[in-house]
């Protein structure tokens, strides 16, 4: 399913809460917070924008990069490489996934 997500699958939840799973623990909930276009758009149409998914979510614990299970409730649950990029000026952690 990945493959068949664009920026508009994501930008009606910015906002809202996905929660990503991690084994052994409560789910860790992160707000979506952006969702931009990445580069020029592809010549051929049957290829898909590249873009990226920016979240917040607490300071600890920091997820280190990898691949989670990551659940919303209209776009129920998502394999995502979730890459930390440090805090906000809140102290929040940021995280980006990007779809190329």
């Amino acid at each position: 399913m990945p493959d068949r997500l664009t920026t508009a699958s994501f930008s009606p939840h910015i906002n809202q809460k996905f929660f990503v799973h991690i084994e052994g623990n409560e789910p860790l909930e992160l707000e979506l917070i952006e969702v931009a276009k990445a580069g020029a758009a592809p010549e051929n149409p049957q290829y898909r924008q590249a873009f990226s998914v920016v979240f917040v979510g607490p300071a600890q614990p920091m997820l280190p990069q990898r691949i989670y299970r990551v659940e919303h409730e209209a776009m129920g649950a998502l394999d995502l490489f979730l890459v930390p990029l440090g805090p906000d000026r809140a102290g929040r952690m940021r995280y980006e996934t990007v779809f190329a």
